[in-house]
C-alpha cells in the first residue's frame, strides 16, 4: 500500500488533449486524405539529402520505422529516387531480400514528402483552441504545445453531463468523447485524451502510457489507479520527470521502478536529489497540486534566438553578418519586453566534420537594449574567441533583464547620444511592426550568405507556407 492518503487530496476533472500526429494530419486533410491511412511526412529541407523530419503520419511511422525527429537519410529509401537503399539498410541490420525491397518502394512511391508550413499549423491550432472554449473559460484552458493542451472541465461537467451523476468519470469520458469528435468534424485531425478526475499529472500520465493505444484513443488515470498503473508504468524513462540520466541516480539508490519511488523514504529523497526527489515521490505516488489556473512561471528568463546555417560558412566576415542580424533581431525582442540586458552571450558550433569544440561565452556588460552596442559586444566575444573553422551553428542570447525605464550612464557617454539612439530603434522598431521586417534593412542583407531575409519569412524556423515538397 501507498503512503498517500488520497481522501485529503485535491480533485480536479482534467483532460489533456492531444492531436495525433499533428503537422502531417494537418498536411493530410489539406489535401483530402485520411491522416491514419496516409503515408506523409513533414520534413524541413524536403529538397535536402540532410533533411530532418519534423513529423510523421501514423502509417509513415508503421511503414518505415521512423518516428519524429530523425533525418532523411535514415530512412530505408532514397528521398529522391524513392529506390531501396542498402547502404543504409545494411547499416541498421535491416533484411534485404526482394520481397522487402518491393515493398519499401511500392510505400515509397505512394509517400508524401512535404516542407513545414507553420502558418497553417498556427491557424488549425487557434481553431482547436475555439473548440476547447466551448467546454470550458479561457482561464480553464493552458495550453501546452501547438498540439497538445490541458482542459479543466471541473466546472463544467457537470453542465455538460445533462444529468445528475455520482459517476464523474464516466460523465468526463463521455465529455472527452464529444470534444474529440467536434475537433475531427471541424479540422478533421484525431486526437487522443489522457483524463484524470484527480489532477494533470495522471491525466498526462494516462495519454502518454494508455490513451494512445486504445480503440477510442482515450484513458483515464486517477488515484484509485495509482497502485495498477502508475506503478506499473515498465520503464522509468517513461514517467514524466525521469529522464536516463534522473534514472540512473535512482538506481543507485536502490529504485529501480516507479513503485519503488513511491514506496521510497522521501527524506533520503530529498537528502540524495534535493527538492526534485521529494517531487518525484509524491509523483510517483500520484500528488500533483498543480492547477490549470494557475501554470509554473519562471521567476526571470532571458531572451536568444539560434539557427542552424543552411552550408558551412567558412568566411570571418560571413559569420560576423549573421551574428550581427541575430544580435539585432534578439535586440528588437528585448525592446519589446520592455527589457535592457546586462549580459550577452554566444554560442557557435562547428560543422561535423569539424574537430574543433563549439564556442559558448558570455561577457557582462552595462544595461543597455540597443542594436549597435550589442551587435558591437556579440562581434567582440567571437572575435575574442573564433580561431578559424567551418561554422554551421549559432546563437545570441541576453541574460540578466532588467526594466528598460532604469537608465545608466558612464563617465563616457553623451547621454543626448544616447537618447537618439534609443529613439532610432524604436521608430525602426515601429515601422517594421506596421510594415513588415524588411521594410527596413542594411544594405549587408542583400550579401548571398545574409539569413535576415530568409529568417524574416520563417515561423518557428519554417517556412510559413505555400511549398509542394516532394509528392
Amino acid at each position: 500500500m501507498g503512503l498517500i492518503d488520497y481522501s485529503r487530496e485535491p480533485r480536479s476533472d482534467i483532460a489533456f488533449v492531444d492531436m495525433k500526429s499533428f503537422y502531417a494530419s494537418v498536411e493530410c486533410v489539406q489535401r483530402g486524405l485520411n491522416p491514419l491511412t496516409t503515408s506523409l511526412c513533414v520534413m524541413s529541407r524536403s529538397d535536402n539529402s540532410k533533411g530532418l523530419i519534423l513529423a510523421a503520419s501514423p502509417t509513415f511511422k508503421k511503414v518505415f520505422g521512423r518516428d519524429n525527429v530523425s533525418r532523411s537519410y535514415d530512412l530505408p529509401f532514397n528521398i529522391h529516387t524513392r529506390r531501396f537503399n542498402f547502404y543504409r539498410a545494411k547499416q541498421a541490420g535491416l533484411a534485404i531480400d526482394p520481397d522487402y525491397i518491393h515493398f519499401i518502394e511500392s510505400w515509397a512511391r505512394r509517400t508524401l514528402i512535404v516542407p513545414p508550413r507553420m502558418g497553417l499549423y498556427i491557424e488549425q491550432n487557434i481553431a482547436i483552441q475555439k473548440i476547447f472554449q466551448n467546454y470550458a473559460p479561457k482561464e480553464d484552458i493552458l495550453p501546452y504545445s501547438i498540439d497538445e493542451g490541458f482542459i479543466d472541465l471541473t466546472h463544467s461537467l457537470t453542465y455538460f453531463a445533462g444529468r445528475p451523476s455520482q459517476d464523474r468519470r464516466q460523465d468526463l469520458d463521455d465529455l472527452a468523447d464529444q470534444i474529440q469528435h467536434q475537433i475531427w468534424q471541424e479540422t478533421g485531425i484525431y486526437s487522443t485524451i489522457g483524463l484524470s478526475n484527480a489532477n494533470p499529472l495522471l491525466a498526462k500520465l494516462a495519454l502518454d502510457n494508455e490513451a494512445k493505444k486504445t480503440p477510442t484513443m482515450r484513458a483515464n488515470w486517477s488515484y484509485e489507479d495509482v497502485e495498477s498503473k502508475v506503478w506499473a508504468i515498465p520503464k522509468m524513462t517513461d514517467f514524466w520527470g525521469i529522464g536516463h540520466r534522473m534514472e540512473t541516480q535512482l538506481n543507485k539508490l536502490g529504485i529501480r521502478s516507479i513503485k519503488d519511488l513511491a514506496n521510497a523514504n522521501p527524506d533520503l529523497l530529498k537528502k540524495e536529489l534535493g527538492v526534485i526527489g521529494l517531487q518525484l515521490f509524491f509523483h510517483a505516488n500520484g500528488v500533483d497540486e498543480s492547477k490549470v489556473r494557475q501554470p509554473y512561471q519562471p521567476k526571470s528568463k532571458g531572451l536568444g534566438n539560434s539557427q542552424v546555417l543552411p552550408k558551412d560558412y567558412y568566411r570571418q566576415e560571413d559569420i560576423e553578418l549573421v551574428l550581427a542580424e541575430m544580435a539585432e533581431q534578439v535586440a528588437i525582442r528585448l525592446r519589446k519586453r520592455r527589457k535592457q540586458t546586462a549580459c550577452v552571450a554566444i554560442y557557435v558550433g562547428f560543422s561535423r566534420d569539424c574537430d574543433h569544440r563549439p564556442i559558448s561565452c558570455q561577457i557582462t556588460i552595462d544595461p543597455t537594449q540597443h542594436t549597435g552596442t550589442l551587435i558591437q559586444h556579440v562581434l567582440y566575444l567571437f572575435r575574442r574567441h573564433y580561431q578559424g573553422g567551418p561554422v554551421r551553428n549559432i546563437g545570441v542570447r541576453y541574460d540578466k533583464l532588467i526594466d528598460q525605464d532604469i537608465v545608466y550612464y558612464s563617465l563616457f557617454d553623451d547621454p543626448v547620444q544616447a537618447d537618439h539612439q534609443q529613439k532610432l530603434d524604436h521608430t525602426i522598431d515601429q515601422i517594421r511592426t506596421r510594415f513588415g521586417f524588411i521594410a527596413v534593412q542594411k544594405a549587408s542583407a542583400l550579401k548571398e550568405n545574409s539569413r535576415s531575409i530568409a529568417r524574416s519569412k520563417l515561423i518557428g524556423g519554417h517556412s510559413a507556407g505555400g511549398l509542394d515538397g516532394l509528392v
